[in-house]
């Protein structure tokens, strides 16, 4: 989970909460907090302190989530000011690898349209970003998840969760995922919409 300073807290806490509990429910999950710069903690828009946060290293993962939060203003911390410093944008783009999965939850997708990989591919964010990913080149879908193979976006700040379980889902099975859905005492919602032919995934 690629983390800075302004995420959104649901856009981390949903997702890192629904893969912890997979891996209770014995699923092959491991996640981790990771910054692109050198930093150890990060701070979410509401105010909560994240930490151990670790060194990017995207070689060693089958899966880099970027969440979301702060896209209206430059003025404070969050997505409109990692798009501006584009040093988020530029680590991702190096990133792309065969066998990578990129996922987004809500105005993360914009940080991954920065980096070049939504370039004409179908994608979603949050509703009131949809102009802005469009702009930048993606092809939204009206869908909660949008899942392109080696990328997987998702709505805003809830889809988080709906993004996290179709993950668990791809990677681990049907039966899996809905353990860990039983135990959120979460009911999915909205569409999932899948590429003709998905890439598939490995471990996650």
């Amino acid at each position: 989970m690629l983390v800075f300073d302004g995420v959104d807290d649901l856009d981390v806490a949903g997702p890192y909460g629904t893969w912890s509990m997979a891996r209770r429910a014995g699923a092959a999950v491991s996640v981790r907090l990771v910054s692109e710069g050198a930093v150890s903690t990060v701070t979410t828009a509401g105010g909560l302190r994240l930490a151990p946060v670790q060194r990017w290293s995207p070689g060693t993962a089958d899966v880099v989530f970027v969440p979301g939060g702060g896209f209206t203003s430059a003025q404070h911390p969050g997505v409109a000011v990692e798009l501006a410093t584009g040093r988020i944008p530029t680590a991702l783009r190096s990133a792309v690898r065969p066998g990578l999965v990129l996922a987004s939850v809500c105005t993360g997708a914009l940080l991954l349209a920065a980096a070049g990989v939504l370039s004409g591919r179908p994608c979603t964010t949050h509703h009131r970003a949809i102009a802005a990913l469009t702009e930048a080149g993606g092809e939204p879908v009206d869908a909660r998840v949008v899942d392109d193979g080696d990328v997987v976006t998702a709505g805003g700040v809830t889809a988080g969760l709906d993004l996290a379980l179709w993950l668990v889902e791809r990677f681990h099975g049907a039966e899996v995922a809905a353990t860990v859905a039983r135990g959120l005492e979460y009911e999915r919602q909205g569409q999932v919409w899948q590429s003709p032919a998905p890439i598939s995934g490995g471990g996650a």
